[in-house]
This record gives structure tokens, C-alpha cells and sequence, in this order.
């Protein structure tokens, strides 16, 4: 079974939205959860992460537009994504992580992602 089963990529046009959802095999309400991205010939990198409290943070790259979310009962982690730029184009994967002295540290797993893909 997938630890982490990403979901809502697609194709859209630049200005467009998506919202991308990651069901979790176990629960979550312990942990910080990050969503990282990976662009073509570039290394992943973390957009969002939200910590077990709540407390949220962005890269600067999608701060204003994207928005993380979670709901612990439903072991889902949400990103809604809005006015898309075609360098908003990657792969999407969620991470299980910890929060600690300010900062995400993600762990190990991963998923299969879901692509995004912004172009006109």
C-alpha cells in the first residue's frame, strides 16, 4: 500500500487553479506535512508546509497564491493552487515531516506525485 497517494494534477492555463489532495495510509494529526515540487532538470524543492498546530508557511515562489491545508480525520492534505504561472509546471509530491525550531524537516517517503503542467 502507498504511504502517500497524490492526487488533482492536470493541465491549465497560466491564471488558472488547481487543487491537489494527499490521502495518507496512517495517521497524521502527529505530524507536520510539506508539499515539495520537482520542475524538469531541477532538484525538488518544498513549497508549503503546514505543522501539526497549524502554523504554515510558504517559498517565496508561491507565497500569496497557494494555499496548504489539512484535515487529520480524513488523513488529506490539501493544496489549492491560484493564479498558476507556466513555472508552476512540476511534479507535486506530499512529505511527512516534523516541525521543529521553526523549521520543516521532511522525512523519507514518497509518493508517485501528480504533474502539473501550466501552459497557454
Amino acid at each position: 500500500q502507498e504511504r502517500f497517494v497524490e492526487s488533482g494534477g492536470g493541465l491549465v492555463h497560466p491564471g488558472g487553479s488547481l487543487r491537489l489532495s494527499c490521502v495518507v495510509s496512517e495517521s497524521i494529526s502527529l505530524y507536520a506535512m510539506g508539499w515539495y515540487r520537482q520542475a524538469p532538470g531541477k532538484e525538488r524543492e518544498l513549497g508549503a508546509y503546514i505543522s501539526n498546530g497549524g502554523r504554515k508557511d510558504y517559498a517565496d515562489s508561491v507565497k500569496g497564491r497557494f494555499t496548504i491545508s489539512r484535515d487529520d480525520a480524513e488523513k488529506t492534505v490539501y493544496l489549492q493552487m491560484n493564479s498558476l504561472k507556466p513555472e508552476d509546471t512540476a511534479v507535486y509530491y506530499c512529505n511527512q515531516g516534523i516541525y521543529s525550531s521553526g523549521t520543516y524537516h521532511g522525512g523519507d517517503y514518497w509518493g508517485q506525485g501528480t504533474p502539473v503542467t501550466v501552459s497557454s
